[in-house]
């Protein structure tokens, strides 16, 4: 009875254009452009293609910052972000060897430029979107806070000095970031809201099934805190997160007392952190890349109805009508009532929850679609939502259903329901309705002929509040297996 839902629900994106005016104001993006327009023939870059020393100084000017070391390094980030996008294009230099000078290399204003006034939105997210996976890889670089410690006898960084998985690091917060995503596009989650820095590194690192955190977890979510407060620090700037740092009087060494007082019951000392609608965009596309089931609202909008219908099975109740709607708008009643009632037949586990959303689809559709639902009156499968969605119309010679139908439609509806997970309540009072409705329900119940009745009769023996009734839903559902095994 159970069909294949989405294992993430779907986002709600904005406007391509709006994304890239934000892709524009990104600190570091608008930053890095105008470091490519500044570049020119007496722009020189090192073997790397970094700036040369001489000319830090200049480059941050160039973007209105004070010649000093936060300007230089600022400018220095927004350059290798120039040249990771494209922005700019360098003939790197060479290192002198031996006793002789390095020479230096040239630098201009690279192709990609152009894309940022001229290209279309679609041609700036792309772009941001590099900037991003370079920041990101920056952000997973291990950090070199003893330099001559890592180096060997010929002067090179000694990789396995450094004790880095850089595969592990990338999972690492990758991870945070798809829960962080998660989080803001669950139902009863964060949504626009900022997420509390230890409960995101503590996703991470306490295991599901532990209750009370050993002081050794404890210390692994403080380590993981501290990796995730620099890392955040990095994406901040490239637009994808806004975030309010750890509060550094909180960062002493065991046994020291803080410099200043320090509220403990104050979460938000300890870290803040949102996706922004950019940073939705830019976690999607690398989940989509990397083929994660990621969908958006909107998505199904130019597919067919079979693949509307099953696409918003695991959507929740306010998604699945905002997409139905996108749906229905591009289409005539008449065409698109026909296409989803053809779609929502099958005897396959998922058809329950499709008949379902099929009705609710057609409750958005206007009375244009009344021929198409009257075509279906005498389905054994559709003929009973036709006459529900006549009926509610207050249509005229609409056929009383024969009892088959009747029961038939009360075991797809039950079916669908519970594979929708809805509201365990509502769906009590639907089952005790049904049955309180129709005497002898259980007796007539267990030989409907559709694939889901024994799920179904069993299931209302767990859920009916009535001792009673919940025992002859359990005696109809063994003959119900019964009669299906013979």
């Amino acid at each position: 009875m159970s069909a294949d839902h989405p294992t993430l629900p779907p986002v709600r994106l904005r406007a391509d254009a709006e994304l890239a005016r934000d892709a524009l104001a990104a600190p570091l993006l608008a930053d890095a452009a105008r470091l490519a327009r500044w570049a020119g023939p007496d722009t020189r870059v090192d073997a790397g293609g970094e700036l040369v020393d001489e000319q830090l100084p200049a480059a941050a000017e160039a973007l209105g910052l004070p010649a000093d070391e936060e300007g230089e390094l600022r400018a220095g980030d927004a350059w290798r972000l120039a040249v990771d996008t494209g922005l700019v294009e360098v003939e790197d230099g060479e290192a002198a060897d031996g006793d002789g000078e390095d020479v230096p290399g040239r630098a201009a204003p690279g192709e990609n430029l152009a894309l940022l006034t001229g290209g279309s939105p679609r041609d700036v997210l792309a772009l941001w979107l590099d900037g991003f996976d370079a920041v990101f890889a920056d952000a997973v670089a291990p950090v070199l806070d003893d330099l001559d410690r890592l180096l060997d006898e010929d002067g090179e960084i000694d990789v396995d000095a450094l004790d880095w998985d850089p595969e592990a690091e990338a999972e690492f917060l990758e991870g945070v970031l798809g829960n962080l995503y998660l989080l803001t596009v669950s139902e009863g989650g964060a949504g626009e809201g900022p997420v509390p820095l230890p409960a995101l590194a503590a996703s991470m690192v306490v295991p599901d099934d532990m209750g009370e955190p050993t002081d050794d977890v404890l210390e692994q979510v403080s380590d993981a805190m501290m990796r995730l407060d620099e890392q955040f620090r990095l994406l901040e700037p490239i637009g994808l997160v806004e975030y309010q740092p750890l509060d550094e009087a909180l960062m002493v060494e065991e046994g020291e007392e803080p410099a200043v007082s320090v509220d403990d019951e104050d979460v938000t000392r300890y870290g803040m952190v949102r996706l922004t609608p950019l940073g939705l965009y830019g976690v999607r596309a690398r989940m989509l890349e990397a083929g994660v089931a990621a969908p958006a609202v909107g998505d199904l909008a130019d597919k067919g109805a079979d693949a509307l219908l099953d696409g918003i099975a695991g959507y929740p109740e306010a998604a699945a009508r905002e997409e139905t709607v996108a749906w229905l708008a591009g289409r005539d009643a008449l065409g698109a009532a026909r296409e989803l009632l053809h779609a929502a037949r099958g005897s396959d586990p998922g058809s329950p929850l499709r008949r379902l959303h099929c009705q609710q689809t057609l409750s958005l559709v206007g009375p244009e679609a009344e021929p198409a639902v009257r075509e279906v009156l005498d389905d054994a499968e559709l003929g009973g939502l036709a006459r529900v969605w006549l009926a509610e119309r207050g249509a005229a010679d609409v056929p009383a259903p024969p009892e088959s139908m009747i029961f038939w439609l009360a075991i797809d509806t039950i079916a669908a329901q519970l594979d929708a997970e809805g509201d365990l309540e509502e769906l009590q009072e639907l089952i005790e309705g049904l049955t309180g409705r129709h005497g002898g329900f259980f007796e007539a119940a267990w030989r409907v002929e559709h694939p889901a009745t024994g799920e179904v009769l069993e299931a209302m023996g767990r859920l009916h509040r009535d001792k009673g009734a919940a025992k002859e839903a359990r005696k109809a559902a063994f003959k119900a297996r019964s009669r299906a095994g013979s």
